[in-house]
């Protein structure tokens, strides 16, 4: 999956590194998989902006992906590759032996024809899904579950990958992208293999207008605002924060690197925060 970098034909093009998409086979979606994605500008059901530099950028439709995996013992074959506007990584069409068709994340070394299995009878190849009990010490693995059943939500992104450190008990420690060591449940599950597309942290959008089109708009600072609307705001030229208790939100939070994680009741679960890692 290379990048290439574009010719400098206008000033937006000039520094612009973008994918070669060589990889994707199929151009458009499958329609049964693809659902409306309305957009919400950042606000909630009560009209008021919650988050905020967002708003406008291209439709798109959701593709919907199987983060469960809960199809054992069947084998499915990865009939495409495809883009996928709403990640960063792409995404396989599997076709089970039913006939059942689904997406799921493209993992690194899977190309159409490649056949992809989950349950416990699954070998430990690129793409196949199993528990964590069955995956031997020093594997990679993405998509992994934090409850059994509920489907992957962590290590989604292009290129990532955990490993498989040890096994003790009922869980399994981790070492999570970030550098963080974390305990998950031997019954959550995994995708064995990184995520594929790692090219992608080399992409540079080279103008404005492409973040744009992602839906992002601009950032302003806020020392560059006036004081009724930051309590960065203010004073004359330039000026520094300057406040005894360190940099904040626009609402006083604590901001710009401090540590904000308030939820104690799975502290016991993190072996070693990423802050810990990156000391070492």
């Amino acid at each position: 999956m290379p990048v290439k970098r574009t010719k400098p034909t206008s000033p937006g093009r000039r520094h612009a590194i973008v994918s070669t998409y060589s990889e994707v086979t199929k151009k458009k979606p499958e329609k049964s998989l693809t659902a409306p994605l309305p957009k919400s500008g950042g606000r909630n059901h009560t009209g008021r902006i919650t988050m905020f530099n967002r708003g406008g950028g291209n439709k798109r439709r959701y593709r919907i992906i199987d983060f469960r995996r809960q199809k054992d013992g069947m084998v499915a074959t990865v009939t495409a590759i495809e883009y996928d506007p709403n990640r960063t990584c792409r995404i396989a069409l599997l076709e089970y032996a039913d006939g059942t068709k689904t997406y799921i994340l493209a993992p690194r070394n899977v190309v159409v024809g490649t056949q992809i299995m989950s349950g416990p009878e699954a070998d430990i190849l690129p793409g196949n899904c199993l528990a964590l009990r069955n995956i031997p010490l020093g594997t990679l693995v993405h998509n992994i579950e934090l409850q059994p059943g509920r489907g992957g939500q962590m290590v989604r992104s292009a290129g990532m990958s955990a490993q498989v450190m040890a096994k003790e008990g009922n869980y399994c420690t981790l070492r999570l992208p970030s550098g963080e060591m974390r305990m998950v449940h031997l019954d959550c599950r995994a995708t064995v293999g990184e995520v594929g597309n790692a090219e992608h942290e080399n992409e540079k959008l080279g103008k404005a207008g492409k973040n744009r089109g992602l839906g992002r708009k601009p950032h302003v600072r806020g020392v560059v605002k006036s004081p009724r609307d930051h309590p960065h705001g203010g004073g004359e030229a330039k000026s520094p924060v300057g406040r005894k208790k360190g940099p904040v939100d626009r609402w006083g939070n604590k901001a710009l690197g401090q540590r904000t994680r308030k939820n104690k009741r799975t502290d016991r679960f993190v072996v070693r925060t990423r802050h810990d890692a990156k000391k070492k």
